[in-house]
């Protein structure tokens, strides 16, 4: 049978089958933390499956779908986490540091630098890899960084970096 027969006989399932989750081509750094938070994730979602599943014809489709995609994404995300060492040192800004800095008009801001999926804006962890995270990394106190943003770069200075503990 020609494949395009199979393809148009599977397009009524294949419906509503969920948009898969795009896996960032970045290295996937994480924290420690944020390995923890990527293996509860699965467990959380592997007990979802499971409750789901069980109910047998009963079952929401749509979710079953749902929590399937989330499974392979966070168990690629799993699979391919690359765990760094604790930021402990206050010399330069490394993944997993804290960070306070300083914009023009001295308004200070303090982030932690972070891994994709443990950044989380509304409690100051920053993804590494974001243009705020690129223009910090690597910097030292007092070092003036070029924050590029789409409303415009601005130049923040480095006031304090702490260790993640």
């Amino acid at each position: 049978m020609s494949r395009a027969f199979v393809n148009e006989d599977n397009a009524a399932a294949q419906a509503s089958q969920p948009v898969e989750r795009q896996v960032s081509e970045q290295p996937n750094y994480v924290t420690a933390r944020g390995l923890a938070q990527l293996q509860d994730d699965v467990s959380l979602l592997q007990a979802q499956h499971s409750d789901e599943s069980a109910r047998g014809e009963n079952a929401d489709k749509q979710r079953l779908a749902d929590i399937e995609r989330d499974l392979r994404y966070f168990n690629q995300r799993l699979q391919s986490a690359q765990v760094v060492t604790p930021a402990v040192s206050t010399d330069k800004v490394q993944i997993g540091s804290w960070v306070t800095f300083a914009d023009e008009q001295d308004n200070q801001q303090r982030v932690q630098l972070v891994g994709e999926d443990q950044a989380d804006a509304t409690s100051q962890l920053i993804n590494w890899a974001s243009p705020l995270g690129k223009a910090l990394l690597g910097g030292e106190v007092g070092d003036e960084v070029s924050w590029k943003r789409p409303v415009g770069d601005q130049v923040i200075e480095i006031v304090q970096i702490e260790g993640d503990g």
